[in-house]
């Protein structure tokens, strides 16, 4: 179809997203997957979607919204040129799928705007100062064993108070806006946990699992991975988490890294075929979205689409998995007996919106003796967390979560759960902007508190 030339970005045009000052004067995508006309074609522009998406809400902006980026990729589809406005309204996009559940049309946004994305990635040059932000990222964050390389440095800078030292000061805000919010995430940090390759079921074995480890999860939050593997052996699972397990290639995909997120794709399923499980629990929701969608990302892969297909089905989250075994270890009560503890459940995007999954983690956590669940105002609109946006996009991804800890407090919670480390890290910022800060777990940390009978955290 074109050339292959590449469109070069400048300097930020579009509020709250990397913009573009250059146009390519020909089409704009190329012959490899480009963005479906049939998918474009299913949206009717009825409006439904423009309640739940977080940048309309943000600015009103009808290119902000699902259906004008539809407009802006269908155009470019059919031969326009690839704007530098349409690129900074695209990179604006959380990906958080809100407008999939509330489309009454089935529009599959999320479909087209991972294929739009992966055009723009490769036919985008970007600003240097955003390419060599986007490198540190997809070279650190996929990778655990550097992560992991991070955690003893990172972890003497908070217990000596240097952290703390460099954050009052601001300085590296001044340099850059999206490494303070790297800085600024990061969780306070205590001895690494790890999980042992194999669990051994307690009581009567009902299943063997995998456990997908992840990466962010598995070396700033080994005490959920661990309490995950402790709640699956409590219901009689055998749990097996291979060591040689890499990435799921979530940041890679949702970014546009299409190449990249495929070959991280292809080396965790061949990891857990060798592993010989039946079903792959994953308790983090972005990571559980894109491995259940490795049936699209491999499906012109002839050597993986019916591998991928057989994968994609058996993944689970955990909540899913839990709730369709049924369970069988006892709960105790969170506080003493009798008392009640009032609890917000925030829903991440990517696994009520891309995966469906809304009532189960409910169920289990009504399952708590003494748990009374209440619900978020606007909990469909997301925190703005979403991967790495909150990185790539700092004003718009605050001003969401600031947003998202006001409706949080409105509860009265004395305690909030959640299902996905980027929402934990985005919420708990937020809280503590809002001077108001609580309680935040993740749901495998409160049930296994909860079976084993011991306190929260």
């Amino acid at each position: 179809m074109s050339s292959g030339r590449n469109i070069h970005l400048g300097m930020p045009r579009v509020r709250g997203a990397s913009g573009v000052s250059a146009v390519l004067a020909e089409p704009a995508f190329d012959a490899l997957r480009p963005p479906s006309p049939e998918l474009l074609d299913d949206c009717v522009h009825c409006g439904f979607c423009l309640t739940t998406c977080p940048t309309y809400q943000l600015w009103g902006e009808e290119m902000d919204s699902p259906r004008g980026r539809i407009d802006q990729i269908r155009a470019a589809a059919e031969g326009a040129p690839l704007t530098a406005a349409t690129v900074g309204h695209l990179d604006a996009c959380l990906g958080c799928m809100a407008c999939v559940t509330s489309c009454p049309s089935g529009v599959q946004y999320d479909r087209i705007l991972e294929t739009t994305r992966a055009q723009v990635e490769r036919r985008v040059t970007r600003p240097r100062r955003d390419r060599a932000l986007r490198s540190l990222i997809f070279s650190l964050f996929p990778y655990p064993a550097r992560l992991r390389a991070l955690r003893g440095p990172l972890r003497a800078a908070q217990r000596t108070g240097a952290l703390g030292l460099v954050r009052r000061s601001g300085l590296v805000g001044r340099v850059s806006p999206e490494l303070e919010v790297m800085q600024s995430l990061a969780p306070p940090l205590g001895p690494r946990v790890s999980v042992p390759e194999r669990t051994p079921a307690v009581g009567t074995r009902r299943a063997v699992v995998g456990m997908l480890t992840g990466c962010v999860q598995r070396e700033f939050f080994g005490d959920v991975n661990a309490a995950t593997a402790r709640v699956l052996a409590a219901e009689g699972c055998e749990v097996i988490a291979p060591a040689r397990q890499g990435c799921c290639g979530a940041l890679s995909v949702h970014t546009g890294r299409e190449g990249e997120g495929m070959a991280f794709a292809r080396r965790l399923i061949d990891t857990f075929e060798e592993s010989g499980v039946e079903t792959v629990v994953v308790n983090s929701a972005g990571c559980g979205s894109t491995m259940k969608d490795y049936v699209h990302l491999l499906a012109d892969d002839p050597a993986y689409a019916d591998r991928a297909r057989a994968f994609s089905e058996r993944v689970r989250d955990l909540a899913e998995f839990l709730h369709e075994l049924g369970p069988v270890a006892q709960r105790h009560p969170l506080g003493g007996e009798g008392e009640a503890v009032t609890v917000a459940y925030h829903d991440a995007c990517h696994l009520r919106h891309a995966q469906g999954v809304v009532s189960a983690p409910r169920e289990l956590l009504r399952g708590i003796p003494g748990v009374d669940l209440v619900e978020i105002p606007d909990g469909e609109i997301c925190c703005g967390s979403a991967g790495v946006y909150n990185i790539l996009n700092p004003e718009p991804a605050t001003e969401l979560g600031d947003r998202k800890a006001a409706s949080i407090l409105r509860t009265g919670a004395e305690l909030l759960v959640t299902a996905n480390p980027g929402c934990l890290m985005q919420i708990t910022q937020a809280l503590e902007r809002a001077g108001r800060a609580l309680p935040f777990v993740h749901t495998a940390t409160l049930l296994d508190a909860s079976i084993r009978g011991v306190p929260v955290g």
